[in-house]
C-alpha cells in the first residue's frame, strides 16, 4: 500500500501542560514511524493536546 500523503486522526487527549511531553512525542515519532503512526502535540493556554495519526 502506497502512502498518499493523508493522515487519519485516530485519537486525541488533552492533558495539563508539561514541557517534558515534547521529548515523549519526539521519542514516539522516532521509534514508531515504522508502524505508520505519527504523534502530534499542541499547546493552548494551560493544556496540551496529544494527537495520534495513522499514515
Amino acid at each position: 500500500m502506497e502512502y498518499d500523503g493523508k493522515l487519519e486522526l485516530k485519537a486525541t487527549i488533552e492533558v495539563e501542560a508539561n514541557p517534558e511531553l515534547y521529548k515523549v512525542i519526539d521519542f514516539f515519532n522516532k521509534n514508531l514511524k515504522e508502524k505508520k503512526l505519527i504523534f502530534g502535540l499542541s499547546k493552548k493556554d494551560g493544556t496540551m493536546k496529544i494527537s495520534i495519526y495513522e499514515t
